[in-house]
């Protein structure tokens, strides 16, 4: 799936971007869409890190030239796992190596693993890098830690795992303007991920263009769908710049995460609500040395 491209996914990444070069060749990352268990399980399907859009945009950061989504259906699903290679084969003619984790599992039923797929391989004249997994405070990275941290809120520590900073991406809409007149403007970002961190309040960055410049800002932000103000059915991300802001409805922009102040709550009206904005404000200076 190569969900959230750690560090792991990225060691892999690494070894297909050296051979290529020192081989004039050119690289790509094999993915799938959906996840498998929206097929196998329907009922308690896994959530993701990141959409296939924003997937897309990191691996191409990590000097990924192609990026080949497959639809994970029930055809794919079958194809039995001594079938494999030679399925990619016939999609792939010049394929000449295959980077993969060393825990990697492939085929129907999850049949194959990766001798099977040496053996395969050293059939097909095809090259297999297997690239054992990468540790983190004693333990494999893998998407479903980085889940689980970014379900609890602990930024700090999904994070490190991903090797970045987890981001949303998306483009400035028109808010209701409470923000500016309790003195606190934002910039609104819809975001509604498939794997949700928690609704509350974040130190973030917001990175976006001006001019020919690229700005990044430190803030503040709200992620949840607002009880006090006006509850919303989908999540919406708030962000107050720290700084002068030049961003404007309709500003693409970035937003990192970095830490988690507090969970989202309804406040008894707009001046508890105002009063508590100011103090989220305050802790978000010190986190940054702003004070």
């Amino acid at each position: 799936m190569f969900d959230g491209v750690h560090l792991g996914h990225q060691a892999v990444i690494e070894t297909a971007t050296q051979l290529a070069q020192a081989t004039q060749g050119i690289n790509g990352v094999l993915t799938f869409w959906p996840h498998p268990s929206r097929l196998l399980r329907p009922d308690n399907p896994q959530h993701m890190i990141m959409s296939p859009e924003i997937k897309a945009e990191v691996l191409h950061s990590h000097k990924v030239q192609y990026v080949i989504q497959q639809e994970f259906n029930p055809a794919f699903a079958a194809i039995e796992a001594t079938d494999f290679v030679g399925h990619l084969r016939s999609f792939l003619p010049h394929l000449n190596s295959i980077h993969v984790g060393s825990n990697w599992r492939f085929g129907k039923k999850r049949a194959g693993d990766v001798q099977l797929l040496l053996q395969s391989c050293r059939e097909a004249g095809i090259h297999v890098i297997s690239v054992e997994r990468v540790n983190y405070d004693g333990q494999p990275i893998s998407s479903t830690r980085i889940r689980n941290h970014l379900k609890a809120g602990e930024m700090n520590m999904a994070n490190a795992l991903l090797g970045d900073v987890y981001f949303s991406l998306g483009s400035a809409i028109q808010g209701n303007k409470m923000g500016r007149e309790m003195g606190f403007p934002t910039l609104n970002l819809p975001w509604n991920p498939d794997l949700k961190p928690p609704y509350g309040v974040y130190c973030v960055e917001v990175e976006g263009e001006f001019g020919e410049a690229i700005i990044t800002l430190p803030g503040v932000a709200n992620f949840g769908v607002r009880p006090t103000v006006e509850e919303t059915t989908e999540p919406v991300l708030e962000v107050h710049s720290l700084r002068p802001c030049p961003f404007t409805r309709g500003s693409r922009l970035k937003v990192r995460w970095y830490h988690y102040l507090r969970a989202e709550k309804k406040f008894e009206g707009f001046e508890s609500l105002r009063k508590q904005i100011a103090v989220d404000v305050q802790e978000a200076r010190r986190f940054w040395g702003l004070t």
